[in-house]
């Protein structure tokens, strides 16, 4: 499509409405990060019934997790540049045949080795999901209906560690847990068609050299960077071996990659799209959110199962609220992020979010499910108000042809913050817990340590059917309701910290980005719009 007739379209469809084109393409991507998403938090709920399949510990188990999430950072990096150079479109249903490949073969799993490998096959193809359907939908949209587009991305987000333990206790309860894979190969197969006839021809770019020595730092340092943290709650302390040494290694090679980085033309990660401020301190606020928020989201259900004595399912759907809430103000975050400097909304949204976690601080062994129901509903308020409009403050004064790369640092920034937050809140819970008092003459078969009051309780909650002391059972529940307690008074804290960055968004609307840019070559790059 011509200058001429980009102008045209753009005049046809007005900033604040989203026609049905650029609705079209947003169909593809919310498809592929419902499978991405939905597949994290789906996995996490069958990881005893693999134990008992595999007859595998929890620690082998826990690769299936952990082999996917480093498969994700390996990849992350690459998407900007292969972006560029072989187009979203080709590269977006790539990412989804992997990812839809890699389920069906982790179905027919007969080994914890097997499982784990195919589940790395799927996080090569889901960590190009995120970052791609990101660019697409950002190019799409154009800077002044991005706040809208990226609210309907924000649904699988938000609602997937809700569905997720819904979904995957349902399924796994109902028909086995190959269909916890099993389910992403339709709809892999639908993504692939409907992403072939919706998303517009990829336009043909310069060819970048790639930066093999920046792949060879950033690559294999962010794997091992966080396997070392996701290693945390196995150890339980950050001075066992095989945490410090490959975390160390990991953050060596990411600082040099960082040192690196400004000297060729066309970096991996492209670090000097920092230099706008706008993406800094959305970015930061995102980083510094998704520690304080998805570390310690995560062990809301675990409350439920392990102090409540709920089912997975149960637990599932007392975290329903949140979704609801979140599904409630998105669009209107959206919206009003297309009109109103995010730094004018997000503050208040942030409040929501810090009322709503601060109940859960105070968590005993018999706390009303109708306040932790509505606390979680005013998180989920803030929720829908918060994540989406800072992203979109952080892509939307982006030139077109950064986008790509702005994208790919979001999303690494995401994967760390997240591993980070959910590593350092186990580690912050399990040191709670293992301050249990022992129950005296009573030790673990398997093991021979001594049996906790705290873990005695927990076995019972799941019908373990433990004979334990007059008052034991009791005592040992109220400890593990306070070692949640206190794990979320470290995540309260953490997420009044994020109110010192998002204080830096902009209070003032940006300048409207010309039609045009002018590359470094001379060459006209169009602006970010992608309408057929």
């Amino acid at each position: 499509m011509d200058l001429e007739s980009r102008v045209t379209s753009q005049a046809a469809a007005p900033p604040n409405k989203l026609d049905a084109a650029v609705l079209k393409v947003a169909g593809v991507v919310v498809l592929g990060a419902i499978m991405s998403i939905l597949d994290i938090t789906v996995v996490s709920v069958a990881l005893p019934t693999f134990q008992t399949e595999f007859d595998a510990t929890y620690a082998e188990v826990a690769w299936t997790m952990t082999g996917y999430t480093l498969a994700l950072a390996t990849v992350i990096p690459l998407s900007g540049w292969a972006a560029d150079r072989f187009g979203t479109k080709r590269l977006y249903m790539l990412a989804v045949l992997l990812f839809t490949l890699g389920s069906a073969l982790c179905a027919t799993a007969d080994s914890i080795g097997q499982l784990i490998a195919y589940r790395v096959l799927q996080g090569l193809g889901g960590g190009m999901l995120m970052p791609l359907g990101m660019t697409i939908m950002t190019r799409a949209a154009g800077p002044e209906r991005i706040g809208r587009l990226m609210a309907v991305l924000g649904i699988p987000m938000l609602l997937g560690p809700i569905g997720g333990p819904i979904l995957g206790g349902w399924l796994i309860d109902s028909v086995g847990w190959h269909w916890i894979f099993l389910i992403n190969v339709p709809v892999g197969a639908i993504a692939l068609v409907y992403a072939h006839f919706a998303l517009p021809k990829d336009a043909a770019e310069p060819s970048e050299s790639f930066d093999f020595l920046g792949m060879l730092m950033l690559s294999p340092g962010l794997a091992l960077f966080l396997y070392g943290v996701s290693s945390l709650p196995e150890t339980g302390t950050i001075t066992a071996t095989k945490v410090w040494t490959t975390m160390l290694a990991g953050a060596v090679l990411v600082v040099s990659f960082v040192l690196y980085s400004f000297k060729p033309r066309h970096p991996l990660l492209d670090l000097r799209l920092f230099r706008n401020r706008n993406l800094t301190i959305a970015s930061v606020s995102l980083f510094v959110f998704i520690i304080a928020f998805m570390g310690a989201g995560l062990l809301f259900p675990s409350y439920f199962l392990q102090v409540r004595g709920e089912s997975t399912l149960n637990a599932g759907l007392l975290m329903a609220p949140q979704g609801i809430g979140a599904m409630l103000t998105m669009p209107i975050a959206g919206t009003l992020a297309d009109k109103i400097p995010v730094g004018r909304t997000v503050p208040f949204a942030m409040a929501l979010i810090a009322a709503g976690f601060f109940t859960f601080t105070q968590v005993g062994t018999d706390t009303s499910y109708v306040l932790l129901c509505g606390s979680l509903f005013v998180m989920g308020l803030g929720m829908g108000g918060t994540m989406m409009p800072i992203m979109t403050s952080a892509l939307r004064t982006l030139a077109s042809q950064d986008v790509a790369r702005g994208s790919t640092l979001v999303n690494i920034l995401q994967q760390i913050g997240g591993s980070v937050g959910a590593a350092t809140m186990s580690v912050i819970l399990t040191s709670q817990l293992n301050g249990s008092a022992p129950i005296p003459g009573m030790t673990d078969p398997n093991t021979g340590e001594p049996v906790t009051e705290a873990g005695a309780a927990i076995a019972n909650q799941h019908g373990a059917q433990i004979p334990l002391p007059p008052g034991v059972f009791q005592r040992g529940l109220e400890f593990v309701a306070d070692s949640f307690a206190t794990t979320f008074l470290v995540g309260f804290v953490l997420v009044l910290a994020t109110f010192i960055p998002i204080a830096f968004l902009p209070r003032k609307r940006p300048a409207p980005e010309p039609l045009a840019d002018t590359s470094a070559e001379g060459a006209a790059v169009p602006a970010p719009t992608m309408i057929h």
